[in-house]
C-alpha cells in the first residue's frame, strides 16, 4: 500500500526566506572564523586551527543557503482535512504528524520582517501539549488557514 504524502506544498517564496536566513547564520558564523582567526595572531596559535574553522564555515554555508533550504522545501508539505491536519517536514528524517482537530486550541499567524518582504506568514496550531508550525505560508492562505482550521476545531469540539 502506497503512503500518500499531504498535497499542499508551502509557498516557493518560503525558498528564497529560508536561504536568506542562511545567508544571516553564515555571516555570524564568518565573524566567528575572523574572531578566530584573531586570536591565532595573537596567542600566537597554529593557523590550521583558523583554516579548519574557515573550512567547516565555508561547508556549512553551502549547506545552509543552497543545498538544506532546496530539500527543505522539497519536503515541507501539509494538509487540513475536517478531523485532522497533517504535516510533512524534515531534511534528513522525515516526520509526519496527525493532529486531530479536537486537540486543536488556537490557531495563531505570525510574521517577522524577512517573511512579511514577502507576504508570507506562519501558522501555529496549539494543543495542550505542543505548537505545530506550517511555515512561509502566503499571507492570504494563512489567514484562511487560521480561520478554516479554527473552524473546524470548533465543530469537532462540538462533535465530542
Amino acid at each position: 500500500m502506497e503512503i500518500r504524502p499531504p498535497s499542499r506544498r508551502i509557498s516557493q517564496r518560503g525558498l528564497k526566506v529560508w536561504r536568506i536566513m542562511g545567508v544571516l547564520n553564515s555571516l555570524i558564523l564568518w565573524g566567528v572564523v575572523v574572531i578566530l582567526g584573531v586570536l591565532t595572531h595573537f596567542f600566537d596559535w597554529p593557523l590550521w586551527i583558523t583554516a579548519a574553522g574557515a573550512g567547516l564555515v565555508l561547508i556549512l554555508t553551502i549547506l545552509n543557503i543552497f543545498i538544506i533550504p532546496s530539500i527543505r522545501w522539497k519536503r515541507w508539505r501539509y494538509e487540513v482535512t475536517e478531523h485532522e491536519l497533517e504535516l510533512q517536514h524534515g531534511v534528513f528524517f522525515i516526520h509526519r504528524t496527525l493532529v486531530p482537530m479536537v486537540r486543536v486550541q488556537h490557531v495563531d499567524t505570525s510574521q517577522g520582517p524577512i517573511l512579511k518582504k514577502y507576504d508570507l506568514a506562519t501558522v501555529s496550531i496549539s494543543t495542550a501539549a505542543t505548537v505545530h508550525e506550517i511555515p512561509a505560508v502566503d499571507i492570504h492562505e494563512a489567514e484562511e488557514l487560521r480561520r478554516s482550521i479554527s473552524a473546524l476545531a470548533r465543530v469537532a469540539e462540538d462533535d465530542v
